[in-house]
């Protein structure tokens, strides 16, 4: 029988020795002159059709751009849903995504991050009328968020009973007709219901109490590290250029209607201080 073993080993070792290498998709990148950019389809201030020009416009848009120029290559975005943002790049459909993706240990397994380029947080808002004071008072309750995002997970880490939606308006609607108590998402979009709820529609508020922190960065795909050690790089160059607080504040910051600043930069995860989300 030992002869069987033998002949199968061969096989074994010659077809590892012609095997393909996974292909360097820094290199192609180069070679095409195009980095393909995941984004969302439809969330603003990240990523949304401008009403003027039909072109996604955005921070995650703008990011994108940037990394690109630094490639010195033409940025190609993507507009993706929200549960679209790892597959996307995991199937090599995209070459990164830029879509506040936020790091969770179920993504880690599919996808590789980028160094995070700011600590995100995912907000309750209630009406105005609602008597919760915390997240713990929402324990059981309805709560409405975009579909297959940490928003959800959040709810659910809360267990709380998610309620969920292609987009973030969808789910605001959903609380605003009375069919969820209350809504998750990001500062940035929470703040902007917020605000608007002041002048149209049933009044919100903002639990102070996080639901969840988030580190959010770059989606590639695994097992290229060029790609990584790369995209890395520039991000830290934009952080240190100023380029990233450029984009932000251009979108979030003071004169926009989130009014938020960033002070964060870029640092590898295991310098932050946070739980990861399952």
């Amino acid at each position: 029988m030992n002869w069987k073993f033998a002949i199968l080993a061969a096989l074994a070792t010659s077809t590892a020795a012609v095997a393909p290498a996974k292909a360097d998709q820094l290199a192609d990148i180069l070679s095409a002159k195009k980095l393909r950019c995941a984004t969302f389809a439809d969330v603003p201030p990240f990523s949304a059709p401008d009403p003027k020009t039909r072109e996604m416009a955005g921070f995650d848009v703008d990011l994108c751009n940037a990394i690109a120029k630094e490639l010195g290559v033409t940025a190609e975005v993507k507009p993706v849903s929200v549960e679209a943002r790892v597959p996307e790049v995991k199937l090599g459909r995209v070459d990164i995504t830029v879509a506040n993706l936020a790091y969770t240990q179920s993504r880690a397994e599919q996808i590789q991050f980028s160094d995070p380029y700011y600590l995100a947080k995912e907000m309750l808002i209630v009406p105005t009328t609602d008597e919760g004071k915390v997240k713990a008072d929402y324990v059981g309750q309805r709560i409405a968020s975009a579909k297959g995002s940490t928003s959800e997970m959040s709810i659910k880490l809360n267990k709380s009973e998610p309620l969920t939606f292609q987009d973030t308006a969808s789910a605001y609607l959903a609380v605003q007709q009375g069919k969820a108590r209350g809504m998750v998402a990001n500062t940035m979009t929470t703040t902007k219901f917020v605000n608007e709820s002041k002048t149209r529609g049933k009044e919100m508020r903002m639990i102070e109490e996080p639901m969840l922190y988030q580190p959010i960065g770059i989606g590639m795909q695994k097992d290229q590290p060029t790609l990584t050690a790369k995209v890395n790089e520039i991000l830290r160059k934009l952080d240190a250029d100023g380029e990233i607080n450029k984009i932000w504040d251009k979108w979030l910051g003071q004169g926009t209607e989130y009014k938020m600043t960033r002070t964060d930069k870029v640092v590898p995860l295991s310098e932050l201080k946070f739980d990861p989300i399952p």
